[in-house]
């Protein structure tokens, strides 16, 4: 990610903590700057690593909780997933996921007629919708390859 867009996504952290009346702490900037500096979809324990060379002190537990509050304030999303630990994603804008059910890559990708799925008759005007995600699992290319060999 250029320089520029590190600066407006910490700029929109910024101001979803001030709405949300969270302290800009050292540990929630750790947290955020290791989550949209990668595009892996990491998990708690990978951005625990990460944020521990700069914070050596910090734990799991705090890593763990931060991530949950930056979903909670929307500055990140939980990719869903099955069987596998919760994984993080600092990118907002519009697009959807893949996962490789052999290697554990989730992989971006954006399709446009995905960010406008009509809602069934059933759910239309009873519930309010927050988010539509769009959510693939198969094998990746190299996966593929490998199975080919």
């Amino acid at each position: 990610m250029d320089k520029q867009a590190q600066t407006l996504k910490i700029k929109d952290f910024e101001r979803r903590c001030r709405q949300s009346g969270l302290k800009l702490t050292p540990q929630r900037f750790a947290v955020y700057r290791a989550l949209i500096n990668t595009d892996a979809h990491p998990t708690a324990e990978a951005i625990y690593q990460e944020v521990r060379k700069e914070m050596p002190a910090i734990s799991l537990d705090t890593v763990n909780r931060t991530l949950l509050t930056l979903t909670e304030i929307g500055s990140a999303f939980i990719v869903e997933g099955t069987g596998q630990p919760r994984r993080f994603d600092g990118g907002l804008e519009d697009h959807q996921h893949f996962l490789c059910i052999k290697c554990g890559k989730v992989i971006d990708f954006h399709h446009p007629p995905f960010d406008n799925i009509q809602l069934p008759q059933e759910i239309e005007g009873k519930f309010k919708v927050l988010r539509k995600t769009v959510y693939l699992e198969g094998l990746c290319e190299a996966c593929q390859k490998k199975d080919t060999l």
